[in-house]
């Protein structure tokens, strides 16, 4: 008798761990993701970004290569390679599609209205036509946008800070790759910080190359590299010309100051990327993305770069100095 009970005792405990247990594990059919990156394969950022996204899904279950295979597109910025890219993607037949920089959303967006699509850095997802708002987004995309409203007015404070002499300064964008959210609230603060401030598009990596011979010929000037997917892939470019010139810059990627840029100022992009993956899961596992809210930003690093600051030199005080979540000698 006592060993019936025993019998009965584990299969009842059994049959109560089944339902946590299905749904703890993805289903058995090999999930497919499509990710269309606006950056290039060489930005130094990605291994460490795709990595967090990777383990982010393990975490929740899916394993690359066995739950769940990923595509992986590089636009190096380029609006016309993206769009290749997103029909190669929809060719896979995806079951989500995950997408960094406006540009990469906005031509999968054309691709497909029913296929959930979850950005990462898209600057303006409500006049982008992305979502209806950011608490329902109503249609297949959510995601996260690297816009806050604080930033385009940190940029020229700290780049203030820093250079003190500082009276214009340039912000190096590319018309076809950003949304331009942030010009209101650099005029404001170049007001405050009584600076003059330009917008100085450009296209290709000559007419960068202009803008900062420009900007060299100013002894109190600085320059702002915008956030979007032309600029992060002109990275490297942009950072051997400032220091060709002797120019001050601030980015908004970590990647900059990385490679030998002055400082950077913006979101984490290794914990968004963490969170891209649990949005992803919560897809897979049946949620509906109109009713998974758009997120903000919500943890920004100051990264700067010592070495380049002497090299420029400037003298950075030691109160901004502690403020910095990383400093690279």
């Amino acid at each position: 008798m006592s060993t019936r009970r025993e019998f009965i005792r584990l299969l009842g405990g059994a049959a109560a761990a089944w339902p946590l247990a299905a749904q703890a594990q993805p289903s058995e059919r090999m999930r497919r993701i499509g990710m269309l990156v606006g950056f290039a394969e060489s930005d130094p950022e990605s291994p460490a970004r795709l990595a967090a996204f990777r383990q982010g899904l393990e975490r929740l279950g899916w394993k690359e290569g066995h739950t769940v295979h990923i595509e992986y597109r590089w636009g190096a910025g380029d609006p016309t390679r993206m769009r290749a890219h997103a029909k190669e993607l929809m060719g896979t037949s995806p079951d989500v599609l995950v997408t960094e920089s406006t540009p990469a959303t906005a031509v999968l967006q054309s691709e497909t209205r029913t296929t959930p699509i979850v950005f990462l850095q898209a600057g303006n997802p409500v006049g982008s036509g992305f979502v209806a708002s950011f608490a329902r987004p109503g249609g297949n995309l959510t995601g996260f946008t690297n816009y806050a409203p604080t930033m385009g007015g940190k940029w020229l404070e700290l780049l203030k800070e820093v250079v003190p002499r500082l009276v214009r300064a340039a912000a190096l964008f590319n018309p076809k790759t950003h949304t331009g959210q942030y010009w209101a609230m650099l005029e404001a603060a170049a007001q405050t910080v009584n600076v003059q401030f330009a917008k100085t598009a450009v296209a290709d990596a000559a007419e960068i190359e202009r803008v900062v011979e420009v900007m060299s010929g100013e002894p109190s000037g600085g320059l702002l590299v915008m956030p979007d997917s032309f600029t992060m892939s002109h990275q490297e470019t942009i950072v051997a010309l400032a220091a060709r010139h002797r120019v001050p810059a601030i980015y908004a990627f970590r990647a900059f100051p990385a490679s030998g840029g002055l400082m950077s100022y913006g979101m984490d992009m290794i914990s968004v990327y963490r969170d891209a993956a649990a949005y992803v899961d919560r897809i897979l596992r049946g949620e509906n993305p109109a009713e998974l809210p758009v997120q903000g930003p919500t943890k920004f690093e100051l990264v700067i770069n010592l070495k380049t600051a002497r090299a420029l030199g400037l003298e950075l005080p030691p109160t901004l100095l502690a403020r910095a979540d990383e400093v690279i000698e």
